[in-house]
């Protein structure tokens, strides 16, 4: 008998917030250079990141695409591209169109965004009938403080619970909330369509975003499980590097992450 290795085709993407401090060219950069298939893009309060013209040009220039857009949906990002979340999902979808990206990532709502929250599933629902573009809603985490449990989200932080058809699953996310990654990629089933790869080790309320393999996740045997049942999504490594003595330390952290998603990314068959 022999193993034969098989490698799905499903696509190895990077952040652009994964060269942070460094801006949105700077990833096109490094992607094009380490052998990266694609980038997400974060849209943020680099100007770059919200000007499509400009990232034309990038991908252009680069001759890389754009496989994914990250809606602006963080605190930190509550006003890029207006304060409605409602518009901001919409200029994501027309970006991701124009790009030729397959996904929009999109968090839950936040608790005190009411209307959006009542509204979410079937707004989404509705943008979907809209377009091929596919909307992921990304795993979040509760917050604890003195043993007590906060859920910033609504209708909460698990899409797992939701009945969300596509859906981005975290890895350094699913550290900081404690989950068992691994089983909410089979709860998940088919419905897991977009993989945020990154490490954590628990540490309360710090979403640490590490390099895969420096932490406590099963970032190997989930690669190694999605290639095995034929995986067809978006890997994108999402990682923190905001901490490299350097860009040499940088590019090495993001050449690791890379070699770690392609090692472990394949199905071994016998024959």
């Amino acid at each position: 008998m022999t193993d034969v290795i098989r490698v799905p085709n499903a696509k190895i993407a990077l952040s652009t917030a994964s060269v942070y401090p460094e801006r949105t060219p700077d990833a096109f950069e490094l992607a094009a250079r380490l052998g990266y298939d694609g980038v997400e893009v974060m849209v943020g309060a680099d100007p770059v990141s919200q000007d499509i013209d400009v990232l034309e040009r990038l991908v252009d220039h680069y001759q890389l695409p754009v496989l994914a857009v990250h809606a602006p949906c963080l605190l930190v990002t509550q006003r890029v591209w207006g304060r409605d979340p409602w518009a901001k999902l919409v200029r994501a979808r027309k970006a991701a169109e124009r790009l030729g990206a397959e996904t929009v990532v999109v968090h839950p709502p936040f608790r005190w965004q009411r209307d959006y929250a009542r509204d979410f599933e079937i707004g989404l629902a509705r943008m979907r009938d809209e377009t091929d573009v596919i909307f992921a809603v990304e795993n979040m985490f509760p917050l604890r403080a003195r043993g007590t449990e906060v859920v910033p989200y609504s209708p909460g932080w698990d899409p797992v619970d939701q009945d969300y058809p596509q859906v981005t699953l975290d890895l350094s996310h699913t550290a900081v909330s404690g989950s068992d990654a691994l089983e909410m990629a089979e709860k998940l089933g088919d419905r897991l369509a977009h993989l945020h790869l990154a490490d954590g080790v628990g540490t309360t309320n710090k979403d640490e975003h590490l390099v895969p393999g420096r932490g406590n996740q099963p970032c190997a045997r989930m690669l190694e499980r999605l290639a095995s049942t034929g995986y067809g999504g978006l890997i994108v490594l999402e990682v923190n590097t905001r901490k490299a003595a350097g860009r040499t330390e940088r590019i090495d952290d993001l050449a690791e992450g890379l070699a770690f998603a392609r090692l472990h990314f394949a199905a071994s068959s016998t024959t």
